[in-house]
This record gives structure tokens, C-alpha cells and sequence, in this order.
């Protein structure tokens, strides 16, 4: 953990300071509006003590007014250095949390969807957003703040000591019992602040989770159900509030109480030295002012230590996440000229849980420009083919070559420009339909997508559209029909001009009319690319140059469709099931 006991992690603080840095010269400048707010605050008692004791007790009009203008102009003064250090201080803030979390997005984006299979998108979502928050508030109310307050607290006592030793002594002798309750406080909202973002990470992944997948829940009418999981949900990150708002509401009264008990204290033993002419009126109403301005600090630093700690304790969860090595290596720096298309797999196993393999000795070879299609029952290993050849996930054993070469020796960004996937379930950004279809790569300009969405056959019904290209489709295509959003990426992979396609085929859910656009799109995607297909339709399979029959993670049978289908085995079972208990001749 970032925090152990009292202690800070020193190595995680240097951590969070280095982002710092680059805006050092606000950051010194904040350190010394700090020192200039302790010096210019205890300025005021002492002026307030001369001002009884020199003018108000020798009815001194002028004097007083003197007085007053310079204490006027200190409060201006104060106001001034104040309103510099809150800014200057989130300003810091502020800035740190918006270079982490650039760094933490920019390692989110290169991870593995392996870490993807097993983080919670909820969890991602807190660590980018509310624990960042968080780490800003240990610049803007942390430990510039506490070396402020500390500094303050200790230029107060000074001015007492010097004022008067005695009087001093008395008034601080309720202190003991300010820094035991201080350090109870201090000790019971952190374990009441780690609470808080354990429920606040839970509500948002369980809000994320419930909104992306409403519609299965209003597809099995779960709504009754998934409202009552929210409210006990809901109900525990009330609860964590409240404890934190209980510690509150006793430590804030407690302090008050201490504190007047040394005003007490103060009138007490201030009101027998006046009496026995050993000290002025003065000194007893600047430590009026003293106590309440000790008080104050002292009260704020628990909270402020807390605000540090849990700063840190969400400084240690994003840098976990920045820490993740779950990254593809990017190791390789091939970047030929000309990519033919030639893919090979030669002994392949893989597995996404140490050896519980997925794919067994998988071998095949695909020629350029030819076609394969993969089929086989759900779980067979058709899409963890596919994810391979991208390098979404590493292979166990084995190896897989493009063009004769090993895929882990092209530079990564390299290899997945080359090769274009487009699955069954689109995912559209809520953006218009330019931008979709060019992820706003600014080296393809609208000529060339429109040439493409022509070439695809797209081109009518998106002009049909509010705003043409301009059509915002809204979150995931919501606006879009299945068959409609299937277009759109068809002509994003057009676009991109990939030597190779992977292809996830399905157009059940879509209408004749669309299924035979998308048919066409496919045809014209194909042209001369090597193209890999997860087989649902029988016009893709029997055209198929190779056609692999996959089960349980093992090849079953390789051919065409034609000795597939004399081979009397698995293929020829799946045709029956599949096709011609639809009624489809070949």
C-alpha cells in the first residue's frame, strides 16, 4: 500500500512530484506565497495588541486611523497573496493530472485486450477520472498546503512566546488533548475515505456495465431486479459517505470545545494579570485573535494529512495501471515497402489462461490473394485465429509468418496497418460519419472516402442521412441500423487499403435489400487481398479457395467446399445443419 501507518511512501511521493517538473517555477512560486501567508497572517494580533495599548487606551484618533489603514492594506495584502496561492496551487494540480492522465490513456490504448478480458471498464473509468482528482487535491489542499499551515502554527507561537511566555504556556495547555483527538480523527477517516473509493469504483462499474448492456436487461425485464442490485449498491456508498461525515461531525465540535477552553483559559489567567498590572489589555485581545487563528490550522491539517494520504493511495492504483507490462512488445522494426499477403501458421497453440489451450498445432497456409474461411461450432477457435494474426493476443507455441516472416519481427503498428478486421458486431464512435469511417486520420481526405463508399455501394443511403457524411451516428451507431452500421465498415477498411482482410461475415439480422449491398461490399473488399473469413454464409464458404473446419481448438478437416463435402465428416455434417435444413442447394 501507498500508506503504511503514519508514513508516507516516499518513493510514490517523488513518484507524483515529478510530474511536477515541467511546471517547477509555479510550483516555487506556490512554496513561497506559502512562507509569505505564515509570515503576513500573525501580523494582524500584533498590530491590533499595539493599537489598544498605544491609541485606543490614550483615545489616540489619529493613531487609530493610522493603524487602521495598515491594517487595511495587510488584510489587502493577505487577500492578494491568498487569491495567487489557491490559484497557483490548483493551477499545479491541475496541470499534473492532465500529463498522468494523458500518460495513463496512452497506455490504456496499448495494452493487451487480455488485460481488457479482465479489468472491469468501471474500474478503468475511476482510475482516469475520480482518482486523478484526487491526486490534484494533493497539490492544491495537500502538502503545500500542510507545510503552509505548519508553518503558520509554528510563526503563531512565536509571536505568543515573544508577546508573553506565560500566558503562552496557559492558553496552550488544552493542546494535548487537540493532538490526541487530531490523531483518532486523523486514523478513522482514512479507513472511512478508502471506503468511499471502493464504493465509488463499484458504482461505476456497475453503472457503466447496466448502461452499455440495457438493452438485455430490458430485453429479459430486468429492470426490477438490476434496480434493486443499484439501491443496495447505491445504499453502501451512502453509507461510506455518511461514516466519513459522522467523523466530521464529532472532530470539528471537539476542536471547537478545546478551543474554548483555552479562550477560557485566556480570560482567566489574562483577566488576573490586568488586574495585577503585570501585562496590558492589549496582549489578552491579541490572543483572542491568536488562539482562533492556532485553532484553525490545527484543525484543517488532519484533514489535509488524509487529503495527502488518499491523494497517494490513488496515486498507487493509477500508477498500477500505468505499471501494467500487459503490452504487446513492440519490438520488431520490419516495415518492407510491399506486403504480398502470404500467411502461414506453423505449430500454433494458444491458450488465454496459461495452458488451457484455445488453438492445438494449428498449421495452414494461405497464398496471396487466395481466400480461407474458418468454420466450426462456437468455441472452436475461429476468432482467436483472427486475433492472433493481429497480435491482439501472443501465441504459446509455434509460429505465425507473413510474407515468410516471423509477425513478431514487423514494427506492430506496421503489421496491423496491413491488415483491415471487420467483425460481425460494428463499434461506432458517437462522431459523424467522416470521422468513423477515417478515425480521424488525416491522411485520408473525403475524395477518398466517398470513392469508397461508391465502391461499396454505401454512398445512397448515407446521403439519405441528415448531413450526408456530416451525420453524427451517435454512441456505438445507435441511429444506424446492423446493416447500415456493417457498411460503414466495410468502407473504413476500404479506405485503409489493407493487403489482408479478416472478415467476421454474418447478415442474418439484416433486411434482402441491405444483405445483397453487403454481399457486393464484400465481393469488392476481397479483390485481390488475402482474405480470411468466419464463415456464416454459404455464397463466401463454397467460394473459398481453403476452407478449415475447426473443433475444440483442432483442425478437423482442410479443403474446398466441393472435398469437403465428399469427405462425408465434420464439414458435411455442419452443411447439413447448417444450410440445407434451410433449404439452400449447392
Amino acid at each position: 500500500m501507498a500508506v503504511t501507518g503514519n508514513a508516507l511512501d516516499l518513493k510514490l511521493t517523488r513518484r507524483v512530484f515529478n510530474y511536477a517538473k515541467p511546471y517547477r517555477g509555479i510550483f516555487y512560486w506556490a512554496v513561497i506565497l506559502t512562507i509569505a501567508l505564515a509570515i503576513v497572517a500573525p501580523l494582524r494580533p500584533y498590530l491590533v495588541e499595539y493599537t489598544v495599548d498605544h491609541y485606543i487606551l490614550f483615545n489616540d484618533m489619529n493613531g487609530l486611523l493610522k493603524m487602521t489603514g495598515i491594517m487595511i492594506g495587510l488584510l489587502l495584502l493577505q487577500t492578494v497573496i491568498q487569491y495567487n496561492h489557491t490559484f497557483c496551487t490548483n493551477w499545479l494540480g491541475q496541470s499534473v493530472i492532465k500529463d498522468i492522465r494523458k500518460d495513463i490513456f496512452d497506455h490504456i490504448t496499448n495494452l493487451r485486450l487480455k488485460y481488457f478480458d479482465n479489468t472491469p471498464i468501471g474500474t478503468l473509468i475511476t482510475r482516469t477520472v475520480s482518482d486523478l482528482e484526487t491526486i490534484a487535491d494533493v497539490f492544491s489542499e495537500g502538502i503545500i498546503s500542510i507545510v503552509g499551515d505548519i508553518l503558520q502554527i509554528v510563526t503563531i507561537i512565536a509571536f505568543m512566546l515573544y508577546t508573553d511566555v506565560k500566558l503562552t504556556l496557559v492558553v496552550l495547555a488544552p493542546m494535548p488533548l487537540l493532538i490526541m483527538a487530531t490523531y483518532i480523527f486523523k486514523e478513522a477517516i482514512k479507513s472511512a475515505f478508502q471506503e468511499v473509493r471502493q464504493q465509488v469504483t463499484r458504482l461505476n462499474t456497475f453503472l457503466q456495465e447496466h448502461i452499455t448492456g440495457m438493452s438485455v436487461t430490458q430485453l429479459f425485464s430486468r429492470e426490477d431486479q438490476e434496480f434493486n442490485k443499484f439501491k443496495q449498491i447505491n445504499r453502501a456508498h451512502r453509507r461510506a459517505h455518511i461514516r466519513s461525515n459522522w467523523y466530521y461531525s464529532i472532530f470539528f465540535p471537539v476542536v471547537e470545545l478545546i478551543s474554548a477552553m483555552s479562550i477560557g483559559l485566556l480570560v482567566w489567567w489574562g483577566s488576573r494579570e490586568i488586574i495585577g498590572d503585570k501585562i496590558s489589555p492589549g496582549v489578552v485581545v491579541s490572543f483572542i485573535m491568536y488562539i482562533n487563528m492556532l485553532y484553525r490550522p490545527i484543525r484543517e491539517l488532519a484533514d489535509k494529512f488524509n487529503t495527502l494520504q488518499m491523494g497517494m493511495v490513488s496515486a498507487e492504483r493509477v500508477f498500477k495501471v500505468i505499471d501494467t507490462d500487459e503490452i504487446t512488445p513492440n519490438n520488431g522494426t520490419l516495415q518492407p515497402a510491399v506486403i504480398k499477403g502470404d500467411v502461414e501458421f506453423n505449430n500454433v497453440w494458444f491458450a488465454y489462461n496459461d495452458e488451457q489451450w484455445v488453438l492445438k498445432d494449428i498449421s495452414f497456409k494461405i497464398k496471396p490473394g487466395e481466400t480461407l474461411a474458418l468454420v466450426g461450432a462456437t468455441g472452436a477457435g475461429k476468432s482467436s485465429t483472427i486475433n492472433i494474426l493481429n497480435r491482439f493476443y501472443e501465441i504459446g507455441k509455434g509460429s505465425v509468418k507473413l510474407d515468410g516472416v516471423d509477425i513478431r519481427a514487423y514494427d506492430l503498428h506496421y503489421l496491423r496497418s496491413c491488415i483491415a478486421t471487420v467483425l460481425q458486431d460494428v463499434f461506432l464512435f458517437s462522431d459523424t460519419i467522416y470521422n468513423n469511417i477515417s478515425l480521424n486520420n488525416s491522411k485520408i481526405t473525403k475524395e477518398e472516402i466517398e470513392e469508397a463508399a461508391r465502391e461499396v455501394g454505401a454512398e445512397e443511403f448515407i446521403k439519405r442521412l441528415p448531413g450526408g457524411f456530416e451525420y453524427n451516428v451517435m454512441e456505438r451507431g445507435a441511429t444506424l441500423s446492423v446493416g447500415q452500421a456493417q457498411l460503414i465498415s466495410f468502407i473504413r477498411a476500404l479506405v485503409y487499403n489493407p493487403k489482408i482482410l479478416v472478415l467476421d461475415e454474418a447478415t442474418s439480422s439484416v433486411d434482402t435489400e441491405t444483405e445483397e449491398l453487403i454481399q457486393n461490399a464484400i465481393l469488392k473488399l476481397m479483390q485481390g487481398r488475402t482474405t480470411i473469413v468466419i464463415a456464416h454464409r454459404l455464397s463466401t464458404i463454397q467460394n473459398a479457395d481453403k476452407i478449415i473446419v475447426l473443433d475444440k481448438g483442432e483442425i478437423k478437416e482442410m479443403g474446398n467446399h466441393q472435398e469437403l463435402l465428399r469427405l462425408n465428416g465434420y464439414y458435411k455434417r455442419l452443411y447439413d445443419l447448417q444450410f440445407n435444413s434451410a433449404g439452400i442447394k449447392v
